[in-house]
């Protein structure tokens, strides 16, 4: 658990009243992650939202058939990713590297659609959220993979 003054400070959260930042706080732990750590892989279920407070974390997708990833998306502080974790089928898009000594919220993937069903426009505020959040790393992937055609 969390003090709700922590997810206060996130615009991700601030859409969100005091009481439904409570029961998100409630279901949601601080983490230190070393650098090199992958936090999860791409086609795995979901199991936390993640919310980045300092350091750096690197998305990677697989490139077709071969083992290598793509570089398409930079997680700055602030900003959350895990973003599947309200979106089925609940599975990893992208393997989160840690690429920097870093500080992030989980907040646990289960409890927090629970709380969504319960309270439906605490479920609408945390959709309108992501899918902002996924229409811009949409254009933050097209534009890497962009460059990578072009480096081909």
């Amino acid at each position: 658990m969390v003090s709700p003054e922590v997810l206060r400070r996130y615009p991700f959260f601030c859409c969100l009243n005091e009481e439904q930042q409570k029961a998100i706080a409630m279901v949601t732990e601080e983490l230190s992650v070393a650098a090199g750590k992958e936090l999860f892989l791409e086609g795995h279920p979901v199991e936390a939202l993640y919310l980045l407070i300092e350091g750096s974390v690197d998305l990677f997708y697989a490139a077709g058939d071969s083992h290598d990833q793509l570089l398409v998306g930079e997680i700055n502080p602030g900003e959350p990713f895990a973003i599947s974790a309200l979106i089925e089928p609940y599975t990893f898009t992208a393997t989160a590297r840690v690429a920097a000594p870093s500080r992030v919220l989980r907040v646990d993937a289960k409890a927090l659609r629970a709380l969504c069903e319960v309270d439906c426009r605490m479920g609408y505020l945390l959709m309108k959220q992501v899918a902002a959040m996924a229409v811009e790393r949409l254009h933050f992937a097209r534009v890497q993979l962009a460059a990578a055609r072009k480096s081909a």
